[in-house]
């Protein structure tokens, strides 16, 4: 179980560093959620935060791939997906 939380804990890493690269303002709540959940998860193992915060970065990474294909690659939102399953 640790193992796929690392996973999942990673994945929201990137994912958060994507978004940050976007430089977009309406990001800005998520990627401060992201970085909160990813240090309480460092700190105490629990990774429900992270499956949150997760799935709405999903929703929001996926959204900005529709609009702008070119933005960041696919394996992004791919890692972030198995990793929420």
């Amino acid at each position: 179980m640790e193992q796929k939380s690392e996973k999942l804990r990673d994945a929201c890493q990137l994912a958060m560093d994507t978004l940050k690269k976007l430089k977009n303002p309406q990001f800005n709540e998520i990627i401060s959620k992201l970085e909160f959940v990813i240090g309480s998860y460092n700190y105490d193992k629990n990774p429900v935060g992270l499956i949150e915060f997760g799935k709405i970065a999903l929703g929001m990474l996926k959204e900005v791939k529709k609009k702008n294909p070119r933005k960041f690659g696919k394996d992004i939102i791919t890692k972030l997906e198995e990793s929420l399953m």
